[in-house]
């Protein structure tokens, strides 16, 4: 049976309550959850979750990054994707020295081009791919932006900002993932770009509903409904608004808040009744099967696992859904069927996560989490978590 090691986010969890003079029970007390869970948690008997680990960040007024760390370092440098991040992080320095005479810079229109493969090839999961690609393509459209600017052009940069702000979310390099979005905001205005705007809020309020600030994520939403509100209603416009909705519900759905939920799923829904599947906007993957991901996402967020389970296995994943959205619906699967006991399904669900996405599951905090409470729980790990655990690096 594999050894979780001591850098998990339960051991940072106790290790930041101690700094801060708690006991487990003073702590728990400032907590929207039990002792027990507390102290499961703390001894690696049970994950932390997502949630959990944002409430307690919030309580111990630290950043959530303090208890997950930079997760992954080791696997990151094994797998060469950590040396990808360097080169990601300069070509965002870019945005504000103009155009740049000495550099070989392809067309505006296959540039164009290159910013929508590259969102093609995160929702099919090919982070090295994207991240191999991104800096060059970041760096030539900067200069065509700058030398011949052009509404087109300035929505692409602003794609491949997103891009980056993915990329860097999957691998755990939040603060990357924030520069991300200013650039975002900033070559979205300059496309006076409205839905772009609104996807960056969207985007944003994903940050604050991370670090447990659901308030903020909720104004944030508010204020990307603004935006899209300014614009003519169009096919793109109510997609956006809808993943506007999706979003909110989710936060809801950490802040406890059951009758926000509802009322953010019922619009979603009837956006996604009337204008169908939307994938292809924004790469948001907008339409009734998203939709149900994220009524069963709220479910897992409040912890009615009975009811998530029930929603999961209901939901039929069309053959076009991105990778992406796939292997993010296995991952909360799992979570939801090691947590009502069902541990042989979880660990089915990981095994086809890792099938359909290897890189986005291997860095997974939800994944990893899972994982870890598997291994906890069970009498005698068979060779197929053991493997896992192992991939993962626990």
């Amino acid at each position: 049976m594999p050894n979780p090691d001591d850098d998990s986010t339960g051991a940072r969890i106790k290790e930041q309550r101690r700094l801060a003079r708690l006991t487990q029970r003073q702590f728990a007390a400032m907590l929207p959850y039990s002792y027990s869970l507390l102290n499961q948690v703390e001894c690696g008997a049970r994950p932390a979750t997502a949630d959990f680990t944002a409430a307690c960040a919030k309580a111990l007024d630290i950043d959530v990054t303090v208890l997950t760390g930079q997760p992954y370092v080791t696997e990151l440098q094994r797998d060469r994707l950590a040396e990808l991040v360097r080169p990601i992080r300069e070509a965002l320095d870019l945005y504000d020295l103009g155009a740049n005479p000495d550099l070989s810079v392809r067309s505006g229109r296959e540039l164009v081009r290159e910013a929508d493969e590259l969102c093609a090839l995160v929702r099919a999961t090919h982070l090295r791919s994207a991240a191999r690609r991104l800096p060059d393509a970041i760096a030539e459209l900067t200069h065509r932006a700058w030398s011949t600017p052009s509404t087109e052009l300035w929505q692409a940069l602003a794609s491949t900002y997103r891009t980056a702000h993915d990329i860097a979310v999957k691998l755990g390099y939040y603060d990357l993932a924030t520069v991300s979005l200013d650039r975002m905001a900033w070559a979205a205005e300059r496309a006076s770009d409205a839905c772009l705007g609104a996807v960056r809020q969207y985007m944003r309020a994903l940050v604050y509903f991370r670090e447990g600030e659901y308030t903020i994520g909720q104004r944030l939403v508010t204020v990307g409904h603004g935006i899209v509100d300014q614009a003519a209603e169009t096919r793109e416009t109510l997609a956006v608004a809808g993943q506007l909705h999706l979003g909110a519900s989710v936060i809801c759905a950490r802040a406890e808040d059951a009758t926000g939920v509802e009322r953010h799923i019922a619009e979603a829904r009837r956006i996604a009744k009337r204008i169908g599947d939307a994938s292809d906007v924004h790469w948001l993957s907008f339409g009734p099967t998203n939709v149900a991901l994220h009524r069963m996402s709220a479910l897992v967020e409040m912890r009615e696992f009975d009811d998530a389970l029930t929603q999961a296995r209901k939901i039929r994943l069309p053959n076009k859904l991105a990778t992406s959205r796939r292997a993010h619906f296995l991952i909360d699967r799992a979570r939801t069927e090691m947590e009502t006991g069902l541990t042989e399904d979880a660990l089915k669900s990981l095994v086809a996560a890792r099938k359909e996405a290897p890189e986005q599951t291997r860095y997974h905090p939800v994944a990893r989490e899972t994982i870890r409470g598997l291994v906890h729980t069970a009498r005698r790990t068979p060779d197929t978590l053991n493997h896992l655990a192992a991939w993962v690096g626990l």
